[in-house]
């Protein structure tokens, strides 16, 4: 798995790593001593992904605003 900084991937690759951390961490054989690895690595993930969203979100929301204003 590649560990660019969270910033530099696509939404869709940091959700892809999100499950690959997942599956890795819910596999039998998982190697605890990477555990706290795993999790510090999904938080940051899950933080910038929802940071995404929220900013489309808002974004929509003043786009929306402009076509009320407007009437279109």
């Amino acid at each position: 798995m590649e560990l660019k900084p969270v910033n530099e991937l696509s939404y869709n690759e940091a959700i892809s790593q999100l499950g690959q951390i997942i599956n890795a961490m819910q596999a039998e054989n998982c190697d605890i001593d990477k555990l706290a690895a795993y999790t510090r690595r999904a938080t940051e993930l899950i933080t910038e992904c929802r940071r995404r969203l929220t900013a489309t979100d808002e974004e929509l929301a003043q786009i929306l605003k402009t076509l009320d204003r407007t009437g279109a």
